[in-house]
């Protein structure tokens, strides 16, 4: 009979001093480290250079520490971002866009970049018309390389039903071009740079001409963070900014960071470089209404988020 009881007893201590540590570990006090991170997705793109900037340039004493989480693809990274496994994203604009059509609270803050998109093709594509019959790929539906494309196909007066449009991993689009799977891609650098320098393909059209100041990638926040944690979500946005500036007056800069987040060699990171800028991250309205204007025609969304209600202008500056 004692052992039972002295069992019940221990029992007892054990559940009495498991309750008191969970609320020991609730209620002791953060790290100020701790207090001030935020975890950002991105993946290996140069699209993705302020938020690598933006931890370069943290500093201890900083009002804010960034911890990067690195995805492999775009589907992953929307889910981490939506279901709050992660508190900001530089991701496609236009997920972020689709995400509010459907809503859930995601916002965005600024853009990651302007410019940085390239159209390839194989060495014997001389026209859009060559494109008939062929497959062209894009990392996803919903982005600017898939509208692009549409825009493309739309001045030769070609449509989806004569060049079939795949998605496809943009790591793979480079190999798949030069074995003749694509007869092209639209993506974000420096997987078009990859390919030229490869030899197996050229670039095709200037996305400029076919949508001036295109935007693509967007810093966006899981709106459940950004009520929570307002001030850290607009420090974040601030030191982003000035990442980008930083960046834009630095260019030696540029190509340093680029290559310890992304495993290139230089003539393909100077390459890519080229062709991006980062002084302007704006996400003005007027940036805005082009991008729904071309979602719109396309058929990637039908009811339209307003400004307002996707960009959120609190966490501005």
């Amino acid at each position: 009979m004692k052992k039972i009881w002295y069992l019940i007893i221990a029992v007892v201590l054990l559940v009495i001093g498991g309750a008191a540590y969970a609320y020991y570990q609730h209620t002791v006090p953060k790290s100020a480290q701790e207090l001030k991170t935020v975890r950002v997705a991105y993946l290996p793109i140069t699209h993705a250079l302020p938020v690598f900037a933006t931890k370069e340039l943290e500093t201890a004493d900083g009002p804010v520490h960034v911890e990067l989480v690195k995805y492999g693809s775009w589907p992953e990274l929307m889910d981490a971002l939506n279901t709050g496994k992660v508190d900001a994203a530089a991701v496609l604009v236009e997920l972020g866009v689709k995400a509010r059509e459907q809503g859930i609270d995601v916002r965005a803050a600024a853009l990651g970049h302007t410019e940085g998109n390239i159209i390839v093709v194989n060495n014997d594509i001389n026209s859009v018309q060559d494109l008939k019959g062929k497959s062209f790929a894009i990392p996803h539906k919903q982005s600017t390389q898939k509208i692009l494309v549409d825009l493309m196909l739309e001045r030769a007066g070609l449509s989806e039903k004569d060049v079939q449009i795949v998605e496809m991993s943009p790591p793979e689009m480079p190999s798949a071009l030069s074995v003749g799977q694509i007869a092209g891609y639209s993506v974000a650098e420096p997987f078009g740079s990859l390919a030229i320098e490869m030899g197996a393909g050229k670039v095709f059209e200037d996305p400029d001409h076919l949508w001036h100041d295109n935007i693509c990638c967007a810093l966006v926040f899981n709106g459940q963070f950004v009520d929570e944690h307002h001030d850290l979500a607009k420090a974040f946005t601030k030191a982003y900014l000035d990442a980008g500036t930083y960046l834009d007056e630095h260019p030696e800069a540029q190509k340093e960071i680029s290559l310890k987040y992304m495993k290139f060699k230089d003539p393909v990171i100077e390459r890519s470089l080229k062709v991006i800028g980062f002084k302007d991250l704006a996400l003005t309205e007027e940036r805005y209404n082009a991008l729904v204007h071309h979602m719109t025609h396309i058929d990637l969304i039908k009811n339209v988020p307003s400004y307002s209600e996707f960009v959120d202008q609190t966490l501005l500056p």
